[in-house]
C-alpha cells in the first residue's frame, strides 16, 4: 500500500493534477462539445495538468462534460459512481450544457439530475439554463457557477472581417453541426423564400454545416461542415450572423460569429443565447424580414459594439473552469 502511494506521487510530480474528461475529442467538425473539449484540454495541459480520457487511479478530478453515452464517450455514470466509491478523494466537476426543452426530448433533465447527485461542483453555461433546471430539480444552494461559452480567439477574431457599407448585398450567415429542427431551420427556409421571391432585396444568405435532408434551398448559398480557420474565414466574409435556435442552453455558433466581428440577429425564444447576444444585435420572432432591414440601417452601431466590447472568449471560459478545477484539487 505504501509503495503504491509513493509510485502514484512520483507519477504526479510533473503535473499539478490529473483531470479525466468523459469525452474524447476528434479531429474535424463535430459540434460545439468537440470544440470545447479541444480548448479546455489544451489549456489544462498548458497550465501543467495531465489530461486523460479514461479512469485511472491517479485521477484527481473527473470533468463530466457529456452526460450521455456515445461511441466517443469513454465511460458512463455507473463507471464514475463505482470509481468514486473506490476512490473517495476524487472530485467531480459537472458541466451542464443541455436540457430537454432544447432537444425536445424527455430524458436529458433526468440524466443531468443523476450526474449532479455525485458532483462536487456544477457549472452551467448560462443563467437561463441554471434557472430552467432550478425550476425542475436543481438546488441553487448547491456549489455551482455560470460560465458562458467562448471560442478560441486565435482563430475566431474580427481582424480582416467584412464591413457592410450599404453598397453591396447584406451577407447573412449561420452554421450548425446539428440538423435538429430546434436550430431554427424553419426560419432559415423562410428567409430563403423571401430572397427567392424578391420579398427582401440586396440580401445574401449562407448556410454552413448540415441541415434537414428535406430542405430544398432556392436562393441560399451553402457550404458543407467547416471548423477552425476555414469556418472563421467564411464567417469573416459575411456581415451579420443569424441564429434561429430555440431554447439553446448557450450555444457556440453565435459566439463564433460575434467573435469574428458580426452583429447578431437572434430569436426571442433563444434561451441562453438571448442573455449572451442581446448587447450585440436584434431579436426577432415572426418579423424576421423587418428585423433584417432594421439591422441594415443600424449596422454601424452594432458593428461598433461588437468590436469595442466583444464577449468573453474561449480563453476566459477555460481560465474560469481551470480555477474551479484548481480549487477542487486543493480541497
Amino acid at each position: 500500500m505504501l509503495l503504491s502511494k509513493i509510485l502514484k506521487a512520483r507519477r504526479k510530480e510533473n503535473f499539478l493534477g490529473t483531470v479525466s474528461i468523459n469525452f474524447r475529442p476528434i479531429d474535424g467538425s463535430y459540434g460545439g462539445m468537440n470544440v470545447f473539449v479541444q480548448q479546455i484540454s489544451r489549456w489544462l495541459e498548458n497550465r501543467g495538468y495531465q489530461v486523460i480520457y479514461e479512469l485511472r487511479p491517479e485521477v484527481d478530478v473527473i470533468f463530466v462534460v457529456h452526460p450521455w453515452m456515445t461511441h466517443i464517450d469513454p465511460y458512463s455514470f455507473e463507471d464514475v459512481k463505482a470509481f468514486k466509491d473506490a476512490h473517495p478523494a476524487v472530485k467531480i466537476l459537472l458541466r451542464i450544457n443541455e436540457c430537454d426543452k432544447r432537444k425536445n426530448t424527455h430524458h436529458m433533465d433526468q440524466w443531468l439530475s443523476q450526474w449532479e447527485s455525485i458532483a462536487s461542483h456544477t457549472y452551467f453555461i448560462s443563467t437561463w439554463l441554471r434557472d430552467y433546471h432550478a425550476d425542475l430539480w436543481f438546488d441553487k444552494k448547491r456549489p455551482h457557477s455560470i460560465i458562458y461559452n467562448g471560442a478560441d480567439p486565435r482563430i475566431f477574431h474580427p481582424i480582416g472581417s467584412a464591413n457592410y457599407d450599404g453598397h453591396t448585398p447584406l451577407r447573412i450567415v449561420t452554421h450548425h453541426w446539428s440538423d435538429n429542427p430546434m436550430k431554427g431551420y424553419a426560419d432559415y427556409e423562410r428567409l430563403d423564400a423571401m430572397i427567392a421571391s424578391g420579398a427582401i432585396s440586396d440580401v445574401e444568405f449562407l448556410v454552413i454545416g448540415r441541415w434537414p435532408a428535406d430542405i430544398k434551398w432556392q436562393a441560399t448559398l451553402t457550404h458543407g461542415a467547416a471548423h477552425g480557420v476555414e469556418l472563421a474565414t467564411l464567417l469573416r466574409g459575411c456581415h451579420v450572423y443569424l441564429t434561429g435556435s430555440n431554447w439553446e442552453p448557450c450555444g457556440m455558433h453565435h459566439v463564433e460569429g460575434i467573435q469574428c466581428g458580426l452583429p447578431v440577429i437572434y430569436h426571442r425564444q433563444g434561451g441562453g443565447i438571448v442573455e449572451h447576444a442581446q448587447r450585440y444585435g436584434l431579436e426577432y420572432t415572426e418579423d424576421l424580414g423587418s428585423v433584417i432591414e432594421n439591422m441594415r440601417s443600424q449596422y454601424a452601431d452594432y458593428r461598433r459594439k461588437v468590436l469595442q466590447s466583444a464577449p468573453a472568449s474561449g480563453d476566459d471560459m477555460c481560465l474560469r473552469a481551470i480555477d474551479i478545477i484548481q480549487q477542487l484539487c486543493v480541497a
